[in-house]
């Protein structure tokens, strides 16, 4: 049961936010994109629609999103891949997520605009 347990340490230490488990994380992402041949940006789009069809946790868009920003990407071209999803994941999805987004840009969903 070695694995078992090398494996809930593993999830304690990201919940726990471990800095040693974090940037393990981010070295595969770095890799990953490396191999996929895809610009950091498009990469980060790219990453933003899977979440997006998969109906993610909130938490996993505040973490893409702060990536994409830091990548250069934009507000206008996330709502694009919002757009561009529609016809293929439904208004169900971006609805949802279109306030998970919204929250992980710190845009107030709450303001009365008269």
């Amino acid at each position: 049961m070695p694995a078992e347990s090398d494996t809930h340490e593993l999830f304690r230490s990201v919940a726990q936010h471990d800095t040693d488990a974090l940037e393990g994380l981010l070295f595969a992402r770095v890799d990953n994109q490396e191999a996929s041949g895809l610009d950091a940006k498009t990469y980060a789009l790219v990453n933003i629609a899977a979440l997006i069809a998969a109906d993610a946790s909130p938490a996993s868009y505040v973490w893409q999103i702060g990536l994409a920003l830091e990548t250069g990407v934009t507000a206008d071209e996330i709502l694009g891949v919002l757009v561009a999803l529609n016809p293929t994941v439904g208004n169900v999805r971006v609805v949802s997520a279109a306030a998970e987004i919204a929250f992980a840009l710190g845009v107030d969903l709450d303001v009365d605009e008269a």
